[in-house]
């Protein structure tokens, strides 16, 4: 093709993509100063103003004119916010690359990118459009997500960026999928009642949760968790919540005091992916040794009672049942469920290990929307 005179203008009347011109070198150059695009892209750190201008007016020009990539401006808001290109490949099957401006994400802006290249690529008669990113990139695992990727692995070392082995989140479309998202990814509103606020987990909760996790109480309860329980299983159980929202696992809140906004506890509804009832879900908690004896746990639950019976069309989890198990001896659990209105409807004989090698009975307790 020639460049610019072939290049396809593609719209939805909201983005535009188009091909570069000259004028895309000075915001192209800010945009790769961006922390963020550093870090998940393999652009040259530092970048220089000679890297924009070779990429525009050299690098993208000579994959239009020999078909080894295909890349447009993204403009939106009348402005140059972002590249995004297409690499074609063997058999039908080509790959999907972009990014954005910091000033324009979280407009959908890329989502609507991202679905006119998609059409693009199957008018010229794709088959397949992969989609990857280094694990973590939670931006662009969204992107992809909400314009129907699907089918998502993770690829130990499969990237490289300058020089270092990174895993990979890997996923793909096909001509006949629809580019819609698949499954649901969950939101994390902020609940709050009477001196107890729910709210995500940030990075600066890690150190409280090491606090709650090392707790004798917890660590009793909760055989699972490492012994001890550092720093680093902190953090790694907070980077874990996103995965588990991404994938419609399930969603996990910390529970704070609003006025310190200190940890008090953590709250879950998970299973919500269950292979035979996709209608229920689970709910699991622990308190820091500060938080108990104070209600904060039955409130929290409550909250979050609530909002998981709130139909999906008015921003909630839509179940139909909730279920809650406790250790046989563990009256503080028991009463959390008692407290909520939850039915005790069996024991399961030595179904809780212990850390002394002993099985408990464990307490099934459940709760429907219409109780």
């Amino acid at each position: 093709m020639r460049f610019p005179e072939d290049v396809p203008v593609l719209t939805d009347g909201t983005v535009t993509l188009r091909a570069h011109t000259s004028a895309d070198i000075k915001p192209a150059f800010d945009v790769c100063q961006d922390p963020v695009m550093q870090q998940w892209t393999t652009i040259p750190v530092p970048y220089e103003w000679q890297h924009a201008e070779q990429y525009l007016t050299e690098f993208i020009p000579s994959g239009w004119r020999d078909g080894s990539s295909w890349g447009w401006a993204i403009e939106y808001d009348g402005r140059y916010a972002g590249t995004i290109d297409l690499r074609p490949g063997a058999g039908g099957v080509g790959e999907i690359g972009f990014g954005l401006a910091p000033w324009a994400r979280g407009n959908g802006v890329m989502t609507r990118a991202v679905k006119l290249t998609l059409g693009y690529a199957f008018d010229q008669g794709w088959e397949r459009v992969i989609w990857r990113a280094y694990v973590g990139n939670w931006g662009s695992r969204r992107v992809a997500w909400k314009s129907g990727f699907r089918n998502l692995v993770m690829v130990p070392a499969h990237g490289v960026a300058r020089g270092v082995r990174k895993d990979e989140w890997i996923a793909s479309i096909t001509r006949d999928d629809d580019p819609e998202p698949q499954g649901h990814w969950w939101s994390v509103p902020v609940l709050e009642v009477d001196g107890v606020r729910l709210r995500e987990f940030r990075s600066t909760d890690a150190k409280r949760v090491a606090e709650a996790c090392n707790d004798e109480r917890t660590q009793e309860w909760l055989v699972g968790l490492p012994s001890p329980y550092t720093l680093d299983d902190a953090e790694g159980f907070i980077e874990s919540r996103q995965e588990i929202r991404a994938s419609g696992e399930g969603v996990t809140w910390v529970i704070v005091d609003p006025d310190t906004d200190e940890l008090l506890g953590n709250v879950s509804v998970f299973d919500l992916r269950n292979r035979i009832d996709q209608t229920m879900g689970e709910i699991g908690y622990w308190a820091h040794p500060d938080a108990r004896g104070r209600g904060v746990m039955s409130k929290a639950v409550g909250l979050v009672i609530r909002h998981a019976f709130t139909p999906l069309e008015d921003g909630g989890l839509g179940r139909r049942r909730l279920v809650l198990f406790a250790a046989e001896g563990n009256t503080a659990s028991k009463h959390v469920a008692e407290v909520n209105g939850f039915t005790e409807f069996g024991v399961e004989r030595s179904a809780s290990p212990t850390r002394d090698g002993r099985f408990l009975d464990t307490h099934g307790f459940d709760l429907l929307r219409t109780d």
